[in-house]
């Protein structure tokens, strides 16, 4: 079997790569644009593997990905590709709606001329999962809630109130109303009905997926995580949205690349599937285990504790208070559950940051991105 997977040199993209090449038979065509959040070196011994073919390709160039569609042939897409920032979405909109929906309808379309061409029994095998967010459906926080926990929410009460009546349950389900609140999260969900509609009106054999924040090895250091992380070891403040008492669902990319995984091999066709860790947790929770991490494997050399460190600052605007998954379709239907807790992935994740200070440093100092210029 042949996958093409685009974004295959971002965290989530990279994650799924690496699970494909080492863990099964498939052969990869990674197809990567290598903007800033694309690093070859986050493939780590997929990079160079036999069943391993990268394509330097932005999804935005129709004429590429049309090349790449001939030339490889691939069983199915696995589209990853995408703008996902939250705050580079508030500071400058245009890239996200540029690759997120433009990009994605290109994608839709070279998918779809392809597909047309296939052989009937090729046709009946192929499909095309594109992989999204939860923050399409906005804010599960209450209005009471919102009120009491963030200023800026109360500017955006009425707004809270709409979206908080048309939620049926406390966990986002399939059938959830989408209710976007960045720039971010609104090109996602362009982009999932974009997918619906090209399954709906064409014919294209798709499947989506909405999942909870991420995290783990790899992770480009501008995301809370992984920032803590090495902030923390360079003795920096640690800085923190408010009073962090916003609630996210934290699933470990590895996990999250399995799910992925089982969805494009045996999910049904036109189906969406929500796939979380079942962790809940505060921002501010997140934020002081790593502290308590950092204080057993790497003491401050300042002689204090991290969590000294942590500083709260304004709140983005439009911070949504609380995501939160139902993932039972998945399992019920499946079989698929996370591996790791919150307490053991957050472990390995602090552990994979210490011990590869090396990435780390290539990243924030720029020079992977020498890749992209052919230097490397």
């Amino acid at each position: 079997m042949q996958i093409l997977v685009t974004g295959g040199a971002g965290f989530i993209g990279s994650a799924v790569v690496r699970h494909l090449v080492n863990e099964t038979d498939v052969i990869v065509i990674n197809v990567d644009a290598l903007t800033y959040a694309g690093n070859l070196d986050s493939l780590g011994n997929a990079r160079h593997h036999p069943r391993h073919i990268f394509e330097h390709v932005d999804i935005r160039d129709r004429a590429a990905l049309d090349k790449v569609l001939r030339t490889h042939e691939p069983d199915a897409i696995m589209h990853l590709a995408a703008e996902s920032h939250v705050d580079r979405s508030i500071d400058g909109p245009a890239p996200f709606i540029e690759t997120n929906i433009a990009g994605t309808c290109n994608l839709l379309e070279a998918a779809r001329e392809y597909w047309n061409t296939l052989p009937e029994d090729a046709r009946a095998r192929f499909r095309f999962h594109h992989v999204s967010t939860d923050e399409v459906y906005g804010d599960l926080a209450d209005d009471d809630e919102c009120l009491m926990l963030n200023d800026e929410c109360k500017e955006q009460s009425a707004f809270t109130t709409h979206n908080s009546q048309l939620k049926t349950g406390s966990l986002f389900t399939e059938q959830t109303p989408y209710a976007p609140s960045s720039p971010y999260a609104a090109s996602k969900a362009s982009a999932d009905h974009l997918v619906r509609a090209w399954h709906r009106t064409y014919g294209l054999p798709t499947l989506i997926t909405n999942c909870s924040n991420n995290y783990g090895p790899f992770h480009f250091p501008e995301k809370l995580i992984p920032l803590v992380i090495l902030n923390a070891l360079e003795g920096k403040e640690l800085p923190v949205y408010g009073r962090g008492e916003q609630v996210r669902d934290w699933l470990y990319v590895e996990d999250h690349a399995r799910a992925l995984c089982e969805v494009i091999t045996r999910g049904v066709v036109g189906e969406t599937y929500n796939i979380g860790g079942h962790n809940e947790k505060q921002n501010i929770e997140v934020v002081r285990s790593i502290c308590d991490i950092m204080d057993e494997l790497a003491p401050s050399k300042l002689n204090i504790k991290h969590s000294k460190l942590i500083t709260h600052v304004k709140d983005r605007p439009g911070h949504d208070q609380r995501y939160a998954i139902d993932a039972s379709k998945i399992e019920r239907d499946l079989g698929w559950t996370p591996s790791e807790t919150f307490e053991s992935g957050i472990r390995k994740t602090v552990a994979w940051y210490l011990d590869n200070q090396r990435w780390c440093e290539r990243v924030q100092d720029g020079s992977y991105q020498r890749q992209r210029l052919g230097v490397e």
